[in-house]
């Protein structure tokens, strides 16, 4: 039991060292959501412009090479079948059949044969299969045949008892498979039996080719059976043991001969003409679904595969093959080489290998764990430059020579046949020849730096690539010990970087461009024409490799590869590009390899297996650029579908449209670019771009031609796409409108120019006005800078005035104040009689009246027709009110008011009583302050 389980283990772990895979074409595939409809597809079929067309569950679809556009069915049922037959495309489905035209809009548009025709098909009739020949259409359902002719658009019906499996096309003979009875044949509109199905024990044929041997018949689970002079047998080949495990449900014979089949459960097989299996692939190897319900082959050589689950397409004759390994257990291929019968990978992993002419797995060499850089053939031997060291490789085996780590490449020495040189991350190794056995013999002193290139100048002189740090040149001794001498070459370096040597010249790559080592001059020049190739916008790895059997220098730029080969008819160089898309390399920059195989196959190694490119097949195929749609539309409108030829005008309203335009090409690997530009506003050609439509918005009216064209692996369609428009003139510039925008102009003008005679007039009369108010105002202002003036001197006169007033009223004050101390005086006198006489005149001059007139001709030249406003306010006061008046506006005090009143202090204040009482003031209200107010 122990032993059992240690032998299980045992191949366990051998299991994963051996890297199952295959090299296949590319594969595209169509998920239900790509092509948004439903599941099965059961019929593809292609028309004459490239497009495919595949009978889905949910109606027909169509596809341009650049998007998918579905056309519900008919009648809302399942779509069995589809055929192109010159500009209709036929279908065939539940009940009914029929074709589809496109219109002038691009768009298809169904015509039902059945009810045109008025056709009694049977209940719950499908039609499975649709066949062209000599100018008939046959529908073939399980029950019947129906035969229309193309002409007169009659038909005819072959009814079977028994159900009708398939029918068949064989040069232009029409063959069917019933069930029980055999295969018959279609002659002169009736069926004629050709071969009993017991003959071919009863299996279910899928299809039936012709060949040198005549005729093949395929079988669902049977293999394959050959008919010929009436006879029939088994046709024993190859694939019958792997055939015997599948059961087949559809199948097609390639353009090349070989057989296409299409499995219910296990995908696809390719058998040759011989029978053998070129071919397998299923889910696990690329395709989408394992039910493969349609087969078919377009004119481009693809493979296009109608599963339970999805649309595939196959490029069966793409320059490409790829090997993927999808369980990681190869790695990143690094170095590859071929050396006896055996075809060799160094990886992240290891060392694997396969042989070359058989169909197997690649197997691990054990001992070789860990990154392979670099595998040389040198002296019939193959060396492994490995992480660990350098191993000598003999078929499975490894012998590791040298323990030195990192060994990055090995070089043969000029004059030196049992020396080599190898180099490593700290410098460089001498390997030598002793007893026909290659071992290490020692390191060259005097230089430690990583040596991933090196390249010999002269025996004793090479140069030294460093990604990091530059180009070195080192001159070693005769005897290989030590270095001499080395300097840095003044080159700029950068990562991604390599020297290699072609043509006995040693060429430096880096994104700059490629430089050639020039010994007399001791530096690196430019060579012009390999940069113009490889450098900054098409930079993507300075790697350059040389194949020594084509003689050919390889080089590899974004989506591009480059190869140089000498002239055939002149010394300049041939310069190839190959237009390989990024995501199908899948290396690391700077480590790409490549090997050649033979006759022009070369294998590319990629971050999970590699792939295979062959030359031969690599053909420049025209294209064509068409229109699928053109769209306008407006604020107001939405999209109008507007006819894809001819000359379209357009409504100024509807100025936005929209084109859509593809190129059928199913390569996987080959991607299309666009240009497009608009004369009439856009006339240079736009920036490339993947985008297979285009709008433009507010168009202003006038002429247009709308160009496009195409891009296809750096190729250039062979035709300009071309489509030429016209947006109306808006309303308001049409000619009546015109004619009204004449007539409202010379109105305008004429109104224009009444009005503006109209206006200048009044501005005249305005300014006229102006100018006379502005003298007025001129004068006004010289009038009253004139009464300002005389009012200054009114106002002078009445200071002046009051200045005299307040004089005099002192100056009666004065007196009447000395009257009266005099008067005093003299009649406290004895002499009585003088006295009398000298009081009488006192009283005299006391009461004098003139004194007041003055005083009033005086106050009322200051203060004007105050007296008047008095009485007029209080019409009772009397003369000697207003006097006391008078006295109180100058804002005299009662006791300087009482000797102007020849009165008593007590007698002025009596009066100043009165005076209120007949004004009327309040008590609270002041006299003098009422007065002053006035």
């Amino acid at each position: 039991m122990r032993v059992f389980k240690i032998a299980i283990s045992l191949s366990l772990i051998l299991l994963t060292y051996v890297v199952f895979g295959q090299e296949i074409p590319p594969i595209q595939v169509f998920t239900p959501q790509d092509y948004n409809a439903e599941d099965q597809n059961w019929s593809i079929t292609q028309s004459e412009n490239k497009f495919i067309y595949a009978a889905n569950n949910q109606g027909l679809l169509e596809f341009n090479g650049a998007g998918w556009k579905l056309y519900d069915s008919p009648n809302g049922a399942i779509l069995r079948s589809v055929k192109v037959v010159g500009d209709k495309i036929y279908s065939g489905g539940y009940m009914d059949f029929g074709y589809w035209l496109p219109n002038q809009f691009n768009t298809l548009e169904y015509v039902s044969l059945v009810v045109k025709n008025k056709v009694e098909v049977k209940e719950d009739e499908e039609f499975w299969s649709i066949i062209e020949t000599q100018g008939y259409i046959l529908f073939q359902s399980f029950e019947r045949i129906y035969i229309f002719n193309i002409e007169d658009n009659t038909y005819k019906i072959i009814e079977s008892d028994l159900r009708i499996n398939k029918m068949f096309k064989v040069d232009e003979t029409i063959y069917f498979h019933t069930v029980d009875k055999g295969i018959y044949k279609i002659e002169n509109g009736k069926e004629v039996l050709v071969i009993p199905s017991e003959e071919f024990a009863n299996s279910e044929v899928i299809n039936i080719f012709k060949d040198n041997r005549g005729l093949l018949l395929l079988t669902k689970d049977k293999s394959i059976f050959n008919f010929n002079d009436n006879k029939i047998e088994k046709w024993q080949i190859p694939a019958d043991k792997l055939l015997k495990d599948r059961s087949i449900y559809s199948a097609i014979r390639l353009k090349d001969g070989s057989f296409m089949l299409g499995t219910i459960s296990n995908g696809v097989i390719q058998l040759n003409r011989q029978g053998n299996v070129v071919l397998e692939i299923n889910q696990s190897r690329g395709i989408s679904n394992n039910t493969v319900l349609a087969m078919f082959q377009d004119v481009s050589g693809n493979v296009w595969l109608g599963l339970d689950n999805g649309i595939n397409v196959i490029n069966i004759n793409s320059p490409y093959t790829v090997y993927s390994d999808k369980q990681g257990v190869l790695g990143t291929v690094y170095a590859s080489e071929k050396f006896g019968e055996y075809l060799y990978l160094g990886t992240n992993q290891g060392l694997f290998y396969k042989s070359l002419t058989l169909n197997d797995q690649f197997k691990f060499i054990q001992g070789t764990e860990g990154q392979v850089w670099d595998l040389e053939v040198i002296d019939s031997t193959l060396f492994c430059g490995h992480d660990k060291g350098t191993f000598i490789i003999n078929g499975a085996k490894s012998d590791l020579i040298s323990d030195i780590k990192g060994t990055w490449t090995l070089k043969t020495i000029e004059g030196q046949p049992d020396l080599m040189i190898q180099g490593n991350y700290r410098g460089l190794y001498i390997l030598e020849k002793i007893n026909n056995r290659w071992q290490l013999r020692n390191k060259i002193e005097g230089f430690d730096i990583s040596s991933r290139y090196l390249e010999f100048i002269s025996p004793y002189k090479l140069l030294v690539s460093h990604e990091h740090k530059g180009v070195y040149k080192i001159a070693i001794d005769s005897l290989y010990q030590s270095v001499i001498d080395y300097n840095k070459l003044a080159i700029p370096y950068s990562i991604k970087s390599s020297m290699v040597k072609y043509d006995d010249s040693i060429l430096y790559c880096y994104e700059d461009g490629v430089f050639e080592y020039n010994n007399s001059k001791d530096e690196f020049i430019k060579d012009t024409l390999l940069t113009r190739y490889v450098a900054r916008e098409n930079y993507l790895s300075g790697k350059l490799i040389y194949e020594k059997e084509n003689n050919r220098l390889w080089a590899f730029a974004k989506n591009r590869m480059i190869y140089v080969e000498p002239g055939r008819l002149s010394t300049d160089p041939n310069i190839n590009t190959i237009a390989v898309p990024f995501e199908l390399r899948k290396n690391k920059a700077g480590y790409e390899n490549l090997l050649h195989l033979e006759n022009n196959n070369y294998i590319i190694g990629t971050t999970s297996g590699y792939f295979i490119l062959n030359l031969n097949k690599l053909e420049e195929e025209k294209h064509h650029i068409l229109i699928n749609s053109v769209t306008a539309s407006s604020i107001v409108e939405g999209p109008i579908p507007l006819k894809t030829s001819g000359s379209t005008e357009l409504s100024n309203t509807n100025n936005a449209l929209e084109f859509s335009y593809s190129v059928p090409v199913y390569d996987n690997f080959i991607k299309t670019l666009y240009q497009h530009r608009l004369e009439g506003i856009y006339d240079t050609w736009s920036d490339w771009s993947s985008r297979s439509s285009v709008s433009f918005e507010n168009l202003p009216h006038g002429m247009y031609r709308f160009e496009a064209r195409a891009m296809t692996s750096g190729v250039l369609t062979d035709n300009v796409l071309s489509y030429t428009f016209t947006i109306a003139k808006p309303w308001y510039l049409k000619p009546i409108a015109i004619l009204l925008y004449v007539i409202c102009g010379l109105s305008m003008g004429f109104l224009v120019h009444y009005f503006n005679r109209r206006y200048y007039k009044r501005q005249k009369q305005l300014l006229l006005t102006k100018k006379e108010r502005e003298l007025e105002l001129e004068q006004l202002e010289n009038q009253r800078q004139l009464m300002q003036f005389k009012n200054k001197n009114l106002q002078l006169d009445i200071e002046n005035k009051n200045r005299e007033l307040g004089m005099a009223t002192m100056n009666l004050v004065k007196r009447n104040e000395l009257l009266n101390n005099i008067k005093t005086e003299l009649i406290k006198s004895k002499s009585k009689e003088q006295i009398k006489e000298v009081v009488k005149l006192i009283n005299t001059n006391l009461n004098n009246t003139s004194d007041w007139k003055l005083f009033e001709e005086a106050f009322n030249n200051v203060d004007k027709d105050f007296m008047k406003r008095v009485k007029a306010l209080h019409p009772s006061i009397t003369p000697n009110d207003l006097r006391l008046c008078a006295y109180l506006r100058l804002n005299l005090t009662s006791k300087e008011i009482a000797p102007l009143l020849n009165i008593s202090h007590k007698s002025v204040e009596v009066k100043r009583y009165r005076l209120r009482k007949k004004m009327g003031l309040d008590h609270d209200q002041s006299l003098s302050d009422y007065i002053i107010e006035l």
